[in-house]
């Protein structure tokens, strides 16, 4: 049985995976991409859209087979149940969708350790408590800060009020501490903000200042008009009417008057010109006197 039609019909089907180019394209093995800067046949593009279609595509599947035929090149590796190629470092540089990242200025504390060379070492979150005999958190929640009762004895100080909870005076004194060291973080934020914005902590804090003056002014009827001026207070800057002079020259006025004189004719009922809802309303008074 001669069965030679049937494989070449077989065959005709896939394409070869040998591909020809005069200048061998750019390939990016790590992402996946390939560059050709061939010429195109400008004729097959200018065609009908079925011939440009079918010009693109073939195109496409070239470039996609000599990317694939270079990826059996790469070394693998062998699991269960596929075949992985190990694919290289990237060669082509994409632009940022953002820019750059700016350089966070230093805190306080950050600029006193890099002074003095302190570095930070990591401590592990648990402790052991010797006396519970278990693993407990070094702060938070159950953590071995929190016991005010330990130790349960305390020594008065001898100049101390002999009859003062000093359980109660420790709590008072880590309340105060939690209070300070948030202040302190408060004021890092703003030292850094400021930094951000290019300005000084003080002059950042004394717009706040300004600011807030400003708006307290809106809380009485008179919009601070006739309130006691502060020393230093910024002067509040609001919307000033531009009036006309009185005294104009004729071509001046008769510009004007005939500008107004065109935009009334072509139906421009914009405010600068006519204010409808007020000369409605002057017609229906007028309406209703006659009544």
């Amino acid at each position: 049985m001669d069965v030679t039609g049937i494989l070449e019909e077989h065959k005709s089907r896939f394409k070869t995976i040998q591909v020809d180019r005069l200048i061998p394209p750019d390939l990016d093995l790590g992402m996946l991409a390939a560059f050709d800067i061939n010429m195109v046949d400008e004729d097959k593009l200018r065609a009908s859209q079925g011939t440009r279609d079918a010009y693109l595509q073939e195109l496409s599947r070239e470039g996609t087979q000599l990317l694939i035929n270079e990826l059996f090149g790469l070394p693998t590796a062998v699991d269960e149940d596929s075949v992985y190629a190990s694919l290289p470092r990237a060669t082509t540089v994409l632009p940022r969708e953002k820019p750059v990242p700016k350089e966070k200025p230093l805190t306080r504390w950050e600029k006193f350790a890099k002074i003095k060379k302190i570095q930070n070492r990591k401590k592990s979150r648990m402790v052991f408590d010797e006396e519970a005999g278990e693993w407990r958190p070094r702060y938070g929640f159950k953590g071995v800060n929190n016991d005010d009762q330990r130790p349960w004895l305390l020594e008065v100080p001898g100049n101390a009020d002999q009859y003062a909870d000093q359980f109660q005076v420790k709590r008072e004194e880590k309340k105060a501490r939690i209070e300070k060291n948030t202040r302190r973080q408060q004021r890092n934020i703003e030292e850094r903000v400021a930094s951000e914005k290019g300005l000084k902590p003080q002059e950042m804090r004394k717009r706040q200042l300004q600011q807030a003056i400003v708006m307290s002014k809106g809380s009485t009827a008179s919009l601070g008009k006739f309130d006691d001026k502060l020393k230093g207070e910024p002067k509040i800057k609001g919307l000033k009417r531009k009036f006309d002079p009185l005294v104009t020259t004729t071509d001046k006025e008769k510009t004007k008057n005939m500008d107004i004189l065109n935009r009334v004719a072509k139906g421009d009922t914009s405010a600068t010109v006519l204010n409808v809802r007020k000369a409605q309303r002057a017609v229906n008074k007028e309406k209703r006197k006659q009544k």
